[in-house]
């Protein structure tokens, strides 16, 4: 106990500024690229197809190792893990901004999606780590916070930088990065580490390859064909490797994803509600950014002003969010986000037309999706990272976060699927509606989310901590 103890001395303001610069780079990262791929096109002389993949591989590998590393993490130290993937992020930036070719490219955003997996699930273990029980849930909705703020400033920031030349967008996170490497090398916490066995090393192999496979045949699905030999491998490939990892998981010793996770409080509800409310997410902010560009005829720097108000609510929002939980519980609050976030949606397909308008067709649906994502995506996080086991809390995150990337991916795909080519004004009401719907259930799915463990729940806990420590 006196390690878990020391491991909650260290301000958890400082560790919660540390590790969230972690977070923002990556998120950052994630939506500045998304601007500079014309100009990458332009430069390489290649076609955006090819460059897709500078997105899409990125996110494979992302998603794929999210929960082994969080499990590395919770094994063997979530400092060492974090400082490790944040160091291996800013190398995999650097290598980009120097990048030749697309091949070289696409190689060197594959190290930058290792340094996220590694960083992400040890970046939240330890803001739970430093922070006590009665404030994690708050802290957490800052940590998921920091996304948003990410979401907001990287369209914005990816146009200017894309203005001077687009390998800054690669850069800006070098000298960004080495310092938050330095402050946490002197200040990051050191929380017990697991130090039990060797995970089981088959059920992790194919959990990776399940969740790679799978993504592989979402994000390839509209170009390949949804019956093409190709995505019908990709899926068979994913079916049979989630069967193996099952399988694997229920008879080893030491499993990546403990089956007890899954009992630990709000934990499968928040897991599902951050996977369904993620489709709608990636359909809202893919359409709003093809409407204001490929209907409109916006520049990417317009575009990402247009949409900046949204995410910029977004951290108010999930502080404020505070208080109403503590009066109303953690569930209605999520169920009124996903109501607010689908209101923005039915905002839009009602009032967007074909001649720009942005503050009555667009900006109101803007606000009231900035609303939705503050009040469900952090309080739902908070909820289901908030009741795991301390020697859990980073292999937890980590399979909290790979169902928000799944559901990226799901959404993308759907939406691409709703609006088909070329897109229509019925088509975007469509994807508009339907996208909508997903937002109303994903709250739904959140009723039954609590705000926080009861006593005797933690007092489950507080063995964990004792024999792990």
């Amino acid at each position: 106990m006196n390690s878990v103890v020391t491991a909650r001395t260290t301000d958890s303001r400082v560790v919660l500024a540390v590790v969230s610069t972690g977070v923002l780079l990556s998120s950052l990262d994630l939506f500045i690229v998304n601007v500079a791929m014309p100009a990458m096109a332009t430069d390489f002389g290649a076609g955006l197809t090819g460059l897709s993949w500078v997105l899409n591989l990125y996110a494979i590998v992302f998603a794929a190792l999210l929960v082994p590393a969080g499990r590395l993490g919770d094994r063997n130290g979530n400092r060492a893990t974090f400082l490790l993937g944040l160091a291996v992020f800013v190398l995999g930036s650097a290598l980009c901004a120097v990048a030749w070719d697309v091949a070289s490219l696409v190689g060197f955003r594959v190290v930058q999606a290792v340094g996220c997996a590694l960083l992400t699930p040890s970046s939240l273990a330890l803001v739970l780590a430093a922070t006590p029980p009665e404030r994690r849930a708050g802290a957490v909705r800052l940590w998921v916070a920091f996304g948003g703020l990410g979401a907001a400033l990287g369209p914005v920031i990816g146009g200017l930088l894309v203005e001077l030349d687009w390998r800054w967008v690669f850069l800006v996170n070098v000298p960004i990065g080495l310092v938050a490497l330095a402050v946490g090398a002197r200040t990051l916490p050191r929380p017990p580490a697991d130090c039990g066995p060797l995970p089981d090393l088959v059920g992790a192999v194919a959990l990776i390859g399940a969740v790679g496979s799978f993504i592989l045949a979402v994000v390839q699905g509209p170009d390949w064909g949804w019956t093409s030999t190709g995505v019908l491998a990709a899926f068979a490939v994913a079916l049979v490797l989630g069967v193996v990892f099952v399988v694997s998981s229920a008879r080893h010793p030491s499993p990546v994803v403990d089956p007890a996770l899954l009992r630990a409080p709000n934990f499968t509800l928040a897991s599902a509600n951050s996977l369904v409310f993620q489709i709608a997410f990636a359909g809202m902010l893919l359409s709003v950014t093809l409407w204001a560009q490929n209907v409109w005829g916006w520049s990417a720097l317009r575009t990402g002003l247009a949409i900046a108000p949204g995410p910029l609510v977004v951290p108010f929002v999930a502080i404020a969010a505070g208080r109403l939980i503590a009066r109303v519980g953690a569930g209605p609050v999520i169920a009124a986000g996903g109501l607010a976030f689908g209101g923005g949606l039915l905002w839009w397909a009602r009032a967007a037309e074909l001649t720009p308008d942005y503050p009555s067709g667009l900006l109101g649906g803007m606000l009231l999706t900035g609303l939705g994502v503050g009040l469900t995506l952090p309080t739902a996080f908070a909820a289901g990272a908030g009741t795991l086991p301390p020697h859990r809390f980073a292999t937890g995150s980590a399979v909290l976060s790979m169902s928000r990337q799944l559901g990226l991916a799901v959404g993308v795909a759907l939406l691409v699927a709703l609006l088909g080519n070329p897109a229509t004004l019925d088509a975007f009401h469509r994807a508009w509606y339907v996208t909508a719907a997903v937002a109303v259930l994903a709250g739904l799915l959140g009723l039954g989310i609590r705000s926080t463990p009861s006593a005797a729940e933690r007092q489950d806990a507080e063995p964990a901590q004792v024999s792990h420590g």
